[in-house]
């Protein structure tokens, strides 16, 4: 029998602007994610305020100044209360001033494990955020794990470097927008196959003004196989089970175990 975890998707459709709404939302996703005793249960990119940054300006900022800590202590108790792993993506402001689109990670027991601060900035997120410069990997109770958020996805040095550093799964917490799906269907499979581990790519649903966000989220497996993908426009919880056991099988031939970085020019 592998090593077996269960991984929850919510690809919700948000509320924009409005917190209380979108936590209540998130509560339930993970209640039901808990009951299918799932081990790890990943949310959309700025799932808590929304994405559409032509509508809320500065109020986004604001929202998450205001809010910050609210979201975080919800996430850490319903992690706790709930005994399974959330990674939730929100603003954070570091000293105050400079705000971040930010993953954090819980435990079962509620603690924060640690933060991914969004590394590559598409459009307007440049006028609001400032650049992560950092790919960490966290170590929870079934292996090793990454996250990217939506855009980050597309530079293959970011995931790679996730790989080097030993991750297993690459949690990619995203607000993908529809005249991109062709970037999004090739992007989460095209990072797993390279480096031979599984990808979750969680995106979010509906639409805030012009903006429609489609969903599809998704698992790939190290041979670069979207195994599980959801629907457009769901709104709901999905589990399924990976084997982490395949990444081993994975990499006794190909890409890894055939690199030449002495000769690769940076």
């Amino acid at each position: 029998m592998g090593k077996k975890v269960k991984v929850a998707m919510a690809q919700m459709t948000s509320k924009l602007g409005d917190i209380e709404y979108n936590l209540k939302k998130a509560e339930d996703f993970i209640k039901q994610a808990a009951a299918k005793g799932a081990d790890i249960i990943c949310f959309p990119e700025l799932f808590a305020t929304g994405y559409n940054m032509n509508i809320l300006k500065d109020n986004i900022i604001d929202l998450s100044r205001k809010y910050y800590q609210i979201i975080f202590n919800r996430m850490s108790q319903l992690a706790k209360n709930n005994q399974i792993y959330l990674i939730t993506s929100f603003v954070e402001l570091i000293d105050d001033e400079k705000p971040y689109i930010t993953a954090i990670i819980f435990d079962r027991d509620g603690r924060k494990v640690g933060s991914f601060y969004k590394t590559h900035l598409f459009n307007l997120e440049k006028k609001y955020f400032e650049k992560g410069r950092e790919y960490p990997v966290f170590d929870v109770d079934f292996g090793k794990v990454g996250i990217l958020i939506c855009y980050d996805i597309g530079f293959p040095e970011a995931a790679r470097t996730l790989c080097l550093k030993g991750a297993e799964i690459i949690f990619v917490p995203s607000a993908w927008r529809i005249q991109d799906e062709n970037a999004w269907m090739l992007n989460i499979p095209s990072r797993a196959l390279e480096n031979q581990l599984f990808t979750v790519g969680v995106n979010r649903s509906g639409r805030e003004g012009d903006l429609h966000l489609f969903g599809r989220s998704m698992v790939c497996n190290p041979m670069g196989e979207i195994v599980f993908q959801m629907d457009y426009d769901d709104d709901k919880v999905s589990i399924y089970d990976i084997d982490l056991d395949e990444i081993k099988k994975s990499r006794k031939w190909g890409y890894l175990k055939d690199r030449r970085p002495e000769i690769y020019q940076l």
